[in-house]
């Protein structure tokens, strides 16, 4: 039973002790993506942009609502493009959302709808496929660990292979970006940091939920429960809250493959449609969860390291973890650190997804995954608690 008036539900952290791995069965149908909130940006985003990005408030404010218009034209723009499109993304510099099309024809009907328009030679179908090959060729022979990942970038309009520094130099990576190259059009590229890895936990003060000896935290609250990452425990397993008190119990997790889960709550524990500011900044309401395009701004609240901001850097990324690989992932440059997992991403006041894993930590840098939240809802059937 909670004992606090205080909001405490929403966000969480770090991936669990251990892989574990199990497949969830879903309810019916999906809700859809509310659209974004109309409100003033919430004080804690604003703080936390004006750290992370290096931004004045008034520079904070702006992104913030040139972000959430481009969230609403980003679905008009991909229709008008059709089988044209090639991914779009947000330029901080101009401000504008910019949709790439491989039809000088389809240029007009995207600008028409308020984007920029970019000419490239891909299609976002032809890099799908691409990195699709690359996905099955995994599935058939595990990657190289060094191999941190590859996915779709649309501003470069190539699927990008991203390698630990100095592991071309590796026979087995090598042959890993021969087979990768014969997909489709690749780059490589050597990240400045560590193979991806999960974060992990013992179990510590805070407000986060338990899971045997594991601790993680609260993604976003849904109708009946709330959403996390899947690495944090399997269908069944019994979960206990920040006060040791009984809370729910996993009704779904997948991961490897995937990292998500949905927990359903009782036991006098009440959803709520909040992420916290852990007492350093307010708490943020979630209004939505309406996606946000590569190049936005994005923050992470998460029970070890709080609040953190940063950029979105890719979509779709394949993330290559020693327990296996986790498809369908975002990437950002948000740094984390262990007991951040399942924990919150935001936009705005739009939910993102929870947090998988990453490299680095928040005092040298370093970057986090987050599975997104929209599909997480779809496959068990779930509806955003929102305000």
């Amino acid at each position: 039973m909670r004992r606090r008036i205080g909001v405490r539900a929403g966000l969480s952290a770090l991936l669990a002790l251990g892989a574990l791995t199990a497949t969830g069965g879903g309810l019916t149908s999906a809700s859809a993506a509310p659209a974004p909130g109309d409100g003033a940006p919430a004080r804690a985003l604003v703080d936390a942009m004006e750290r992370d990005l290096g931004l004045t408030e008034r520079q904070a404010r702006e992104r913030l609502r040139q972000e959430a218009a481009a969230m609403e034209t980003a679905p008009r723009a991909e229709r008008a493009a059709g089988s044209a499109f090639a991914g779009s993304w947000f330029d901080a510099r101009s401000g504008e959302l910019v949709v790439g099309v491989t039809s000088p024809g389809k240029a007009a009907a995207v600008r028409a709808t308020g984007a920029e328009a970019r000419i490239v030679e891909h299609s976002a179908e032809e890099l799908d496929a691409a990195k699709a090959r690359i996905d099955a060729r995994a599935e058939r022979k595990a990657a190289p660990e060094a191999v941190s990942g590859w996915h779709v970038d649309p501003r470069a309009n190539t699927v990008v292979v991203d390698l630990v520094k100095g592991a071309e130099r590796d026979a087995a990576v090598r042959g890993f970006l021969a087979d990768a190259r014969k997909a489709g059009p690749v780059t490589v590229r050597e990240t400045a940091g560590e193979a991806p890895r999960t974060f992990a936990a013992g179990v510590v003060g805070g407000d986060p939920y338990y899971t045997g000896s594991a601790r993680c935290s609260i993604g976003f609250s849904v109708h009946g429960g709330f959403v996390t990452a899947g690495h944090c425990g399997r269908a069944g397993d019994s979960v206990r809250g920040w006060d040791g008190s009984q809370m729910g119990a996993f009704r779904g997790s997948s991961f490897p493959g995937n990292d998500y889960a949905f927990v359903s709550t009782g036991h006098g524990w009440w959803t709520v449609p909040v992420v916290l500011g852990w007492g350093t900044v307010p708490d943020v309401l979630v209004r939505g969860s309406a996606e946000a395009p590569v190049g936005a701004s994005i923050c992470r609240s998460g029970s070890t390291t709080r609040w953190h901001c940063g950029q979105v850097l890719a979509k779709n990324e394949t993330v290559n973890y020693s327990q296996g690989a986790v498809h369908q992932m975002t990437k950002t440059s948000v740094c984390a650190e262990p007991g951040d997992s399942g924990g919150s991403f935001v936009s705005g006041d739009q939910a993102q997804g929870v947090t998988s894993g990453g490299w680095g930590n928040c005092s040298g840098g370093g970057q986090t995954w987050f599975q997104p939240v929209n599909e997480i809802l779809s496959v068990y059937g779930l509806t955003l608690h929102t305000a």
